[in-house]
């Protein structure tokens, strides 16, 4: 349905007959210019949800979540940002921290400047723009041009799996 539809956003449920929600996500992510997914669970941290996410999801929230606030996310994730159930995101990237070793820094984190690496760190740390751009005497304007090419210089598409990136290769 994605392959023919070809929607902006995907509302995907963790746990679905024939094929679960992982393995849809993953296949739909594998698609060429793929569509953004928001993963749907019905638990505050679910393995599932936290696997979607290191593999590319642009977010999670609960099943339960208030209408305006899903409408929220899907217009926050159409703009290119991520969202995570607020009550999950410290257990979401300790659960990435405790799944194992970490792995070697790719060669494409040599390619960030210095300042870019400095950005980078607050972005892993979770600061927002406006935090950064305080901290760092920086407008907003100019974090979000540091963010926007340390994500394309790392290949990643969002803040969420800039801080799985951080987490997954021992740099936060």
């Amino acid at each position: 349905m994605v392959r023919q539809v070809r929607p902006d956003i995907v509302l995907m449920d963790v746990r679905m007959p024939v094929m679960d929600g992982l393995a849809a996500t993953a296949e739909i992510l594998r698609e060429p210019e793929p569509p953004r997914v928001i993963v749907l669970t019905t638990f505050d941290l679910d393995e599932a949800a936290a696997r979607a996410i290191q593999g590319g999801a642009s977010g999670f929230l609960l099943k339960d979540a208030e209408p305006e606030f899903l409408l929220s996310a899907v217009r926050t994730v159409h703009a290119g940002s991520a969202v995570i159930a607020a009550q999950a995101t410290r257990e979401l990237f300790a659960h990435i921290a405790d799944a194992g070793s970490t792995e070697p820094v790719p060669a494409s984190f040599g390619a960030l400047t210095e300042r870019e690496r400095e950005i980078f760190a607050l972005a892993a740390a979770g600061l927002s723009n406006a935090e950064i751009a305080e901290h760092e005497f920086l407008s907003e304007a100019t974090v979000k041009t540091h963010i926007s090419r340390i994500l394309t210089k790392l290949a990643l598409r969002d803040r969420v799996q800039l801080v799985v990136f951080a987490y997954r290769h021992g740099l936060a």
